[in-house]
Order: structure tokens, then C-alpha cells, then sequence
């Protein structure tokens, strides 16, 4: 974690992106170096006879069609920075049409009951407020370039993942997703500001910034309590978020359902689209000690999905007893990204012993919009088989 932070804090010199477009392109491998790989690592499955004859294959691919498709990818890397980026994200994510949600997605637990933390009912509220305040604090400093370059030795890493932690979401087609990233740097423009609360199958919204300042824990103590009420006292929501859990094929389709039956629909989607990151308010309690993150490792990554908006490339979970986790959409960026950014929020939770050490003043900020889809029965049907399948897969993962 103090290596986290260091690398976090300590760039007052070097902008976070300034050497984004110098980098080295990636070179296309010569033919018989891959070639080579290949024949060590499928080695130790073939006996003698099998390993002559997939040897005898790879010369004649060597010597025939392997020549034309490798001048192929030279060909392809004259005029990409990148030549397998593009096919890597559409084989590997994009193309998939299963359930990307059970099957994709990542996440884990937050470390905070190993200190200030432990799970105690009550909490889920305070410490959310205090979490999303340090995560809104590195989209600060990562909008103002002051997050470090990373480094592999004295060479310059790609940082381009780091714009994908926030204001990105995978949108679902019928034959290939594609990814929105709305995340901008304070010299490239406007940001989107706002965050997006589900709970209990209800979605709202709040701006993350108010008259050009952050909003505070109390700030937003005060958001999440009004949110938390209404739904506590109220009835449930149809619970649309679910919907992200289904395959991708039949998300598409009902997503383009949805814009139909009321184009109002398609501004709400495109407004959790473009949010900075996604809150869950999950009613769950999971056992969790320091030795044992087993239950809230599972309820993180296969919980309630009427308040997971499985598409986010960040969803950030707080449980009833404060407990919490995180849950992505792994398409837009790799595991060292986010724990990047979580390691930071857990440095400057620590430092502050958990708490909120500043003022408590509360300004007059305007409250939560509810985000209200309009639907009709079949998309109230779709969501109970969608949550009913969701459920099944789960139950099928947890024998297994």
C-alpha cells in the first residue's frame, strides 16, 4: 500500500499522460520466434510421435500460408500503434455473448476489516461516504495528471487504463459490445461529475461537484441517507440494473426495447453511462474476518444484481454491516489499474482512522434525482427470468 501511494502522490513534475503518444508501437514478433514458443509450450503434452508430427506442421506453416499471414500483421502494424489491441478486446470481451457479469467481470473485497473497519451493523453509510470520498479524490488528482507514471524499470508504462476507471461503461450490442469512455482531463474539457446509487432495485443520481468544490463525507452522508430512507420506506424498484446480467445478445435487444417503449429511457441509460462510478447499496450482511473473505469475496462478485449495474467499469459495494467491495466490467482495463486507485482510498482511510476529520458543514446541495425508467410488462417479465437464470448460474457456480 505505501508503494501504491508513493506512486500515487509523488508527480508533481511529470503529467500522468504527457508520454502518451511517444510511446514505442508493438512490434510484430518474427515468425520463427513464435513459432519456437509454440513447439516449447505444447512440449510436455505430446509423446515423441505426436511432438514429430506437430513439429513436421509448424515447418510446412512456416515455409507456406505462415509467410503471408505474417507479412500480413507487418503490413497491419505500419498503420496501428497497436496492432493486436483492437482484435485482442473484440475476441477476448467484446464479441462474447454470454453472461459477461458471472463470467467476466472482476472484483474483490475491500481490505478494511483487517483495521479500522471490522464489520458492525449500522455503518454501511458512514464508511460508504468516506470511501467514495477518497475514490473522488483520485479522480481529482488523475483529471489534474498528478497520478505517477508507472514505470518497468526506466521504461514508460501505457497509462491509457487509468481514463477508463471512471465515466466508462460497456454498452451491449447484438453482435459485438463496444465501450463508452466519457472520462476527460481538466485541460481536455468538461467531465461527467455525478455519481449513480442503486438500492433496492432503484437508481438515482447525485453531482459528485457542487458550485466547483467536491462534495464531503457529510455531503454526501446526507445523499445516501435521503436515498436510503425513501427506499426503506417505499417500495421496491423493478429492478432494471438486473437486466446487465442477462447474455449480451438479449441485453441488446431489450435495451433497444427500452429506448422504444420511451426515448426518456435512452437519456437515464445514457446518464448511468456516463457517470463517474456506480454505488451499491446491498442489504446483505456477509461474514467477514481478517482469515475468512470468502462470503463477501462471493456476495461481491455473484450478489444482488438489481443493484449492480454489471456494464460499469466500476461498481463500488457497500454492504448493510460495512463491508464492502468492488465489482468491474474487466473489458475496459486490466486488475492493476483499479488497485491503483483502491490502494490509494485505503492509504488515506487508514491515515485518517476511518473517520472524517474535517467540517461538518453540510451545504444546501440539490438532493438525489430518482433515474425512473418507464416499463412495461414484458420488461417486468424479462427482469424475473432474467433474475431468476442469474441466480441458477450462481447457485451452479457455488456447487461447483
Amino acid at each position: 500500500v505505501c508503494i501504491m501511494e508513493k506512486q500515487v502522490v509523488e508527480s508533481s513534475v511529470e503529467r500522468t499522460f504527457q508520454y502518451q503518444d511517444s510511446l514505442p508501437s508493438l512490434p510484430v514478433p518474427p515468425l520463427d520466434e513464435s513459432l519456437s514458443k509454440y513447439l516449447d509450450a505444447v512440449k510436455p503434452f505430446l509423446n515423441q510421435e505426436e511432438y514429430q508430427r506437430t513439429e513436421d506442421i509448424v515447418k510446412k506453416f512456416e515455409n507456406g500460408i505462415g509467410k503471408e499471414l505474417h507479412q500480413k500483421l507487418l503490413e497491419r502494424a505500419k498503420t496501428r500503434r497497436n496492432w493486436l489491441e483492437d482484435w485482442w478486446l473484440n475476441v477476448a470481451y467484446l464479441d462474447l455473448r454470454i453472461a459477461t457479469q458471472i463470467h467476466c467481470n472482476m472484483g474483490g473485497p475491500g481490505p478494511y476489516i483487517e483495521h479500522c473497519w471490522p464489520p458492525k451493523d449500522g455503518t454501511q453509510i458512514e464508511r460508504a461516504c468516506i470511501n467514495i470520498w477518497h475514490t473522488l479524490n483520485f479522480w481529482d488528482l488523475l483529471r489534474a495528471e498528478k497520478v505517477a507514471i508507472e514505470r518497468s524499470r526506466d521504461d514508460v508504462l501505457d497509462m491509457s487504463q487509468f481514463r477508463m476507471l471512471f465515466c466508462t461503461c460497456r454498452i451491449p450490442g447484438v453482435t459485438r459490445d463496444s465501450i463508452g469512455g466519457y472520462f476527460k482531463t481538466a485541460t481536455e474539457g468538461e467531465c461527467p461529475s455525478h455519481l449513480v446509487v442503486l438500492c433496492r432495485g432503484r437508481v438515482f443520481a447525485f453531482d459528485a461537484m457542487h458550485e466547483g468544490s467536491m462534495v464531503t463525507p457529510p455531503e454526501i452522508f446526507r445523499q445516501l441517507t435521503y436515498i436510503q430512507k425513501r427506499c426503506h420506506s417505499e417500495p421496491d424498484g423493478p429492478g432494471v440494473p438486473a437486466l446487465t446480467s442477462n447474455e449480451r445478445t438479449k441485453w441488446a435487444e431489450l435495451r433497444e426495447y427500452l429506448i422504444d417503449l420511451d426515448p426518456k429511457n435512452l437519456t437515464l441509460l445514457e446518464k448511468i453511462q456516463r457517470s463517474l462510478f456506480v454505488v451499491c447499496l446491498d442489504d446483505s450482511s456477509p461474514h467477514a474476518t481478517p482469515e475468512d473473505y470468502s462470503e463477501v469475496t462471493r456476495l461481491g462478485l455473484t450478489g444482488d444484481p438489481t443493484v449492480r449495474w454489471g456494464d460499469k467499469s466500476y461498481n463500488s459495494i457497500f454492504f448493510s454491516n460495512g463491508t464492502c467491495s468492488a465489482f468491474c466490467d474487466h473489458s475496459p482495463f486490466d486488475a492493476m489499474a483499479l488497485i491503483t486507485m483502491l490502494a490509494y482510498a485505503e492509504k488515506k482511510t487508514l491515515e485518517n482512522e476511518g473517520k472524517w476529520k474535517g467540517s461538518d458543514k453540510v451545504r444546501d446541495i440539490p438532493w438525489p434525482e430518482e433515474l425512473v425508467f418507464t416499463v412495461d410488462q414484458k420488461i417486468i417479465n424479462e427482469i424475473g427470468c432474467t433474475k431468476e437464470l442469474y441466480y441458477k448460474k450462481v447457485e451452479f457456480l457455488a456447487a461447483a
